[in-house]
């Protein structure tokens, strides 16, 4: 019995395996979306399947982590099914990539075996027109930046909400890995840094059903999320390495320099934005 391979669909029309030429470079127009309501997870996933495109059999692929990199998830894991991609060796960003990667096929690694990414395709929860992101609102950035840092090319798949002026300036968090040990020190610390910025705010991320319980990463960490009322306004690898030399952090959620492309899909069609 021969197997069908699910084709790639766009908002009510069926493209069997689009490939990078759909996509849009610097000059090129949108490519238009058929007229149809169209909602944010759909976009998402219309940007993840672009992504997907990039695959190549006997590639090593960072699988990132949240509601837009599922989408590409279970894209490679269609073609993997189907055996139009083959010989491909994820590692996941989360233990939550990790099981939904096992539940739909994917063979898994690690950085320790395989120590170089040819590809890692996520999300991100903003990007400014730099192509800098904040990352791991979910709490996976520390994971996240180890093996998106250690990529050849990273891709990263948002719809056009994510796109800001400047890194945290759309009202929710820049993140902060911390350990838990004096928690409280490392936030009076964090909020020092801080002090002279209008508008800041830094709390412990907190969870359950009444928030009375510090969120814990899957490295056993806690978080501190960031408030900034109008964006981080200043040098944004300065203040990168500000937080970085605090005793207590392990990690921030800025990626800085790393994304290699940026797939946008809107209303009006899926664009993409380059490095450089």
């Amino acid at each position: 019995m021969r197997t069908i391979c699910p084709q790639s669909e766009t908002l009510g029309t069926v493209t069997p395996f689009p490939h990078l030429p759909h996509l849009l470079f610097p000059g090129e127009k949108p490519q238009p979306l058929p007229a149809a309501p169209t909602s944010q997870d759909e976009l998402k996933r219309i940007a993840a399947h672009r992504a997907v495109d990039l695959v190549e059999s006997g590639m090593v692929l960072g699988l990132g982590t949240g509601s837009t990199a599922v989408h590409a998830l279970d894209r490679i894991g269609d073609l993997l099914r189907c055996g139009v991609l083959h010989d491909i060796v994820g590692i996941p960003t989360s233990k939550k990539t990790e099981a939904h990667a096992l539940s739909i096929g994917i063979p898994l690694s690690d950085l320790d075996r395989h120590p170089s990414v040819d590809l890692s395709i996520d999300g991100a929860d903003e990007v400014d027109p730099h192509l800098n992101l904040v990352k791991g609102r979910g709490g996976s950035l520390l994971r996240e930046k180890m093996i998106e840092g250690a990529s050849k090319r990273f891709v990263v798949i948002v719809d056009d909400s994510k796109m800001v002026d400047r890194l945290g300036c759309s009202g929710n968090s820049v993140p902060v890995e911390i350990i838990p040990f004096c928690w409280g020190y490392t936030l009076g610390q964090l909020k020092k840094l801080f002090a002279g910025e209008c508008g800041f705010d830094a709390r412990l991320r907190m969870t359950g059903d009444e928030k009375k319980e510090p969120f814990l990463t899957d490295n056993f960490n806690y978080i501190i999320d960031l408030y900034f009322e109008n964006g981080i306004t200043r040098d944004l690898n300065e203040v990168s390495d500000e937080i970085l030399r605090l005793t207590g952090v392990v990690e921030h959620g800025m990626f800085l320099g790393l994304a290699s492309s940026v797939i946008i899909a809107g209303e009006d069609g899926v664009t993409v934005k380059n490095k450089g």
